[in-house]
Order: C-alpha cells, then sequence, then structure tokens
C-alpha cells in the first residue's frame, strides 16, 4: 500500500485530545542491557528504548497503551527475552522522555519515522532478524499502519486490546460521521483492509474501554489469511498480565514461531 496517509488531522480538529491522551514524563534510566534512543521528527524528538538486539533473534516493536511509557515495559522485556524475543518500545510525543504535543494525525506520521529509524538501529546492532509489530489499546492505531504499508517486511502483528476504530471514536464525540469525516472513515477502513499479515488477537472478556465484540469486529475485517484470536477469561482492559500471563505468554510463544516457521 503507499505511503499516502488519510487526513487525520481531522480528528485533532474535534477536540478531542484532553479525552485521547494522557501523556505522563518519565526520564527513567534503561535497565542493564538496554539502550535508548531518539527519532527527530517534526516539532518534537520520540524516545524508542531497544531492550535486546541479537542476531537471529526475531525482534517486535511495540506502541503501547494510553498513559503508559517505554518504562513501564522494563519488566515485559525480560519475559519477551525468554521467549527468545527482542523487544522494542516506543513512545508518543509528550509522553516519557519525548517531546512535542500528541496528536492523532502524529499517531501514524511519527510511526513511520519510528519504524524506519528502528531498522537502522537493528542493521547497526548486526540483528536484522524477522521483525513483528505489537499494538496496544492505542496503539493498535501505528501497528495497524506499519502492518498495513510495510507487510512485506513484517512477519506479524500483535494486537492487544485494541481494536482501532475509528468510527467508534468519531461517533463517540459527533455522531454519525458525515462529509470529509466519512471519507476519512473510509480511508481507515481501507487501510485495515490492506493489512494481510498473520495476526495474533489478544483481548479481555471483560474489557470496559474497548468491547470484546468491538475486537471481534476488527478481527473479521481483516483479511489476512493467518489469524487467533485469543479472549482472556475474566480480564479486563488494563489487567490482562495479571489475570492471564500464561496464556498470554503462550498466545505470543505460539504465534511467533509460527510465523517464523511460515518464513
Amino acid at each position: 500500500m503507499d505511503g499516502t496517509l488519510p487526513a487525520y488531522g481531522l480528528v485533532d480538529h474535534l477536540g478531542v485530545a484532553h479525552w485521547l491522551f494522557y501523556p505522563r514524563p518519565d526520564t527513567s534510566p534503561p535497565p542493564p542491557g538496554a539502550v535508548d534512543r531518539f527519532v527527530e521528527v517534526p516539532g518534537a524528538r520520540i524516545a524508542v528504548r531497544l531492550y535486546e538486539a541479537r542476531a537471529g533473534r526475531p525482534a517486535m516493536l511495540l506502541f503501547h497503551g494510553n498513559g503508559e511509557v517505554i518504562a513501564d515495559y522494563d519488566a515485559l522485556a525480560t519475559a519477551f527475552s525468554q521467549l527468545g524475543i527482542a523487544l522494542s518500545v516506543a513512545d508518543y510525543r509528550g509522553y516519557g522522555a519525548s517531546s512535542g504535543t500528541p496528536s492523532f494525525a502524529s499517531l501514524f506520521t511519527d510511526a513511520h519515522a519510528v519504524w524506519q529509524a528502528w531498522l537502522r538501529w537493528l542493521e547497526e546492532l548486526a540483528a536484522p532478524g524477522p521483525r513483528f509489530v505489537y499494538g496496544r489499546s492505542l496503539g493498535g492505531y501505528p501497528a495497524l499502519e506499519l502492518a498495513a504499508t510495510y507487510g512485506e517486511a513484517i512477519s506479524g502483528l500483535v494486537l492487544e486490546s485494541s481494536a482501532a476504530n475509528l468510527g467508534r471514536l468519531v461517533r463517540r464525540f459527533v455522531g454519525e460521521p458525515l462529509g470529509p469525516l466519512a471519507e476519512l472513515v473510509r480511508a481507515h477502513d481501507a487501510r485495515i483492509e490492506a493489512v494481510n499479515v498473520p495476526v495474533l488477537f489478544i483481548h479481555g472478556e471483560r474489557d470496559e474501554l474497548i468491547p470484546l465484540e468491538a475486537a471481534a469486529d476488527l478481527y473479521h475485517r481483516l483479511p489476512s489469511r493467518e489469524k487467533d484470536f485469543v479472549v482472556i477469561p475474566n480480564a479486563g482492559h488494563n489487567d490482562i498480565l495479571w489475570v492471564g500471563a500464561e496464556a498470554y505468554f503462550s498466545a505470543i510463544s505460539h504465534f511467533v514461531q509460527r510465523c517464523l516457521r511460515r518464513s
């Protein structure tokens, strides 16, 4: 799919930033073995933490949920390493050590800049192995954008607690989208329909922010021929790891290994 982005700035004009974004500053140093890198984008500098990079290991670029920062994933990165996965986590504008002000449009434009920089860093570290993209909650938007654009370079996509439903977001604020907003929703849906990489959905049965049926709708709309939907019983939006850690890590491990065999 070409790199021409839909007019996502229209969403910012709705004045949703005060609800959609909860930036939290954090300058915690990286743990031993990890390194922080920065991506220069127009008007901001985006922080990315690379926890590990080894030759031949699959690498996973994660876009976190709202209100989170990369340091929140320090412990999780160790668990990913035990699965043989080298995790990297990107912040958004205004989150963590990143500068700038978050906006809906920048979720997409910055994701492309982060992706290109991440590929260069992996090459510099002599770790050009298989690449995966992960989007949690809000992070589903940039993760899907990368999967739609760079599918041939991505071995698999993981979506956790995410539906990336732009129509649902618009309806929450202005009702049924009309005119340019309706065109934007259609353009966004077209990008979703361009995703052909293997996909793993992980969703809490009792997600109070993004209903399970919303994620199921995205699952059915994605044209990917290989896709799994794992429901964590009794889990909400933010407690999947507390409630169903075993099922969570098992699903990711099996998914990554299957994608590697496929490639």
